[in-house]
């Protein structure tokens, strides 16, 4: 008889994106001290995607296990320009520790952070082992990144070999249909199947919107970014697609801009803004010199 999974509501809800959901459902007794410690883990690295990066900071102490002490290296990444160089400095000596090295908390916070660092290749040498349904999904993620679509579904298929219905393996499904542009409508029924299944959530509706943009449906894809705005009305994706949405529909985007460049000011889309900006000043010098 399978043992029941005491943390399934906690990793699913993190899965999803209910990151406050996750942390309600997190007061479980009786866990086994492993169990204990990926709680933990889980329950800070949703207070870090809640943006409290301090809280998660002054909570992990310096003798906390390995996993958390890398969930602490992400928060402190992420907490300010000032912290990032010493946060992967400290990461890069932590993976070359063959006492910790591997662990599988710290190969995935590696990925994350050298993924947002755009070092694909160095992201994936501490993921492409795989050995968790997470870091198979990463690799999905930087593979995606990299267009390379092929080596992708070679990782979904062996996510779909441990667990086809396990939430992360739909996701990368509905990931990799979006990203291939052909199987758009097939991406769409999967975000709505875990919506109807479990909750909408910002994640979720996200999902869909891009799928209604990728068909031309912006006045859907406005209505579903509005309620996932209502969500969370802070939440970096919902606001950057809600800028696209806006200017396919021929509507102002200067307010979800605007708090987009305030909250996440290195968000990709601002970050080409900017660029673009830079790019169109030096050509008007460059005439009226």
């Amino acid at each position: 008889m399978a043992t029941p999974d005491h943390l399934f509501n906690l990793r699913n809800n993190f899965y999803l994106g209910a990151y406050q959901a996750a942390i309600n459902s997190s007061d479980v007794a009786n866990l086994s001290q492993e169990d204990t410690l990926e709680r933990d883990t889980l329950v800070h690295r949703c207070y870090i995607a809640l943006g409290q990066l301090q809280f998660v900071i002054s909570e992990i102490h310096d003798d906390a296990p390995t996993p958390l002490q890398a969930v602490k290296l992400l928060a402190l990444y992420f907490s300010s320009p000032d912290t990032k160089d010493s946060a992967i400095a400290s990461l890069k000596e932590w993976l070359a520790d063959p006492a910790i090295g591997n662990n599988a908390t710290l190969r995935l916070v590696a990925g994350l952070v050298f993924l947002h660092e755009n070092d694909f290749n160095e992201a994936l040498k501490h993921t492409n082992a795989g050995g968790t349904m997470e870091l198979h999904a990463l690799n999905i993620q930087i593979f995606i990144k990299m267009h390379r679509s092929d080596y992708a579904e070679r990782q979904l298929r062996i996510m779909q070999q441990i667990d086809e219905d396990h939430t992360l393996t739909q996701l990368a499904n509905a990931w990799l249909n979006l990203a291939g542009g052909s199987k758009i409508q097939e991406a769409y029924l999967i975000f709505q199947d875990l919506s109807e299944r479990y909750q909408s959530t910002s994640l979720l509706l996200n999902g869909k919107a891009v799928c209604c943009m990728h068909m031309g449906n912006f006045d859907e894809a406005e209505t579903l970014l509005v309620e996932a705005l209502n969500k969370d009305a802070r939440d970096p994706e919902t606001l950057a697609n809600l800028v696209v949405c806006c200017l396919h529909l021929g509507k102002p985007s200067n307010k979800s801009f605007s708090q987009l460049k305030l909250s996440h000011p290195e968000h990709v889309l601002v970050k080409r803004v900017s660029s673009a900006e830079e790019s169109f000043d030096r050509a008007l010098q460059s005439f009226s010199s």
